[in-house]
């Protein structure tokens, strides 16, 4: 089997001692495409370093809501400069992850401006957007019906939620599934056999959320096994075939060949 991890960050200092090796164990392992995830501006450029570095290995550009800064209207403009100034090698494919979080206490309005200001870059260059979303759920829905995404996106490591799910799906949206599906009382057989074959991805967030039975370790792209195995018993397929349909489902959004 092939996987494809839509979502992890290699970049984090947790894989500082062992990144190129790791990398490359995972690409052996039958990861044979990764999204590298922006989530600030220092996060994407070090993104589009790693794709620059790895064949199999794809970039986003964008701030998150916990990545909001004083100086951030300074860095959107930089963002946008990224976008501008792209080249093949840089492989970006999305503009994320961003969205909002209530989690914490960045002010709601500037996380809002923030979100709908990427989103505009997301259509002013033709491409999908990568959501973060947390405690957060009415604003983003809210957001998007407002801001129509025309390349659309993925909700990532998508809560699992079941108004989110369905008007997201409404909306055109995939979802990510996480480890998060592995875990007991998250709802998730409910969610995914609610998400039809055609619109769910999978993703490990690496190193965080690690699934079970791992649970609890820095977690890397070689879990999406567990992922897979969860959500095959869900919909009651085959593994083969869940990694087959994530696969091409991601490559479809991304728009990669």
């Amino acid at each position: 089997m092939e996987y494809f991890d839509n979502h992890c960050h290699y970049d984090d200092e947790k894989f500082d001692g062992d990144r190129e090796q790791l990398i490359e164990d995972v690409f052996n392992s039958g990861v044979t495409r990764m999204i590298s995830a922006g989530y600030s501006l220092q996060g994407s450029k070090n993104s589009i370093a790693l794709a620059r570095k790895y064949p199999y290995i794809y970039s986003t550009v964008g701030i998150s809501p916990n990545d909001i800064n004083e100086n951030y209207k300074n860095e959107l403009i930089e963002i946008e400069e990224l976008l501008k100034n792209r080249t093949q090698e840089d492989k970006i494919v999305a503009i994320g992850e961003i969205g909002l979080d209530y989690h914490y206490d960045t002010p709601i309005e500037i996380q809002k401006e923030v979100f709908i200001k990427q989103i505009e870059y997301a259509n002013k260059y033709d491409f999908p957007i990568v959501i973060h979303t947390r405690d957060a759920v009415m604003d983003t829905l809210s957001i998007l019906k407002e801001h129509s995404v025309n390349k659309k996106g993925i909700f990532h490591c998508c809560p699992l939620n079941r108004e989110l799910v369905k008007e997201g799906l409404k909306l055109g949206f995939y979802i990510s599934f996480s480890g998060i599906v592995t875990f007991k009382n998250s709802h998730g057989e409910e969610i995914a056999k609610q998400v039809p074959d055609d619109r769910f991805l999978i993703e490990t967030d690496a190193p965080y959320l690690s699934p079970e039975p791992v649970r609890g370790t820095r977690n890397d792209s070689r879990n999406l096994k567990y992922i897979v195995k969860k959500i095959a018993e869900f919909k009651e397929i085959s593994e083969e075939k869940v990694a087959k349909m994530s696969y091409e489902n991601a490559n479809k959004i991304y728009n990669i060949k």
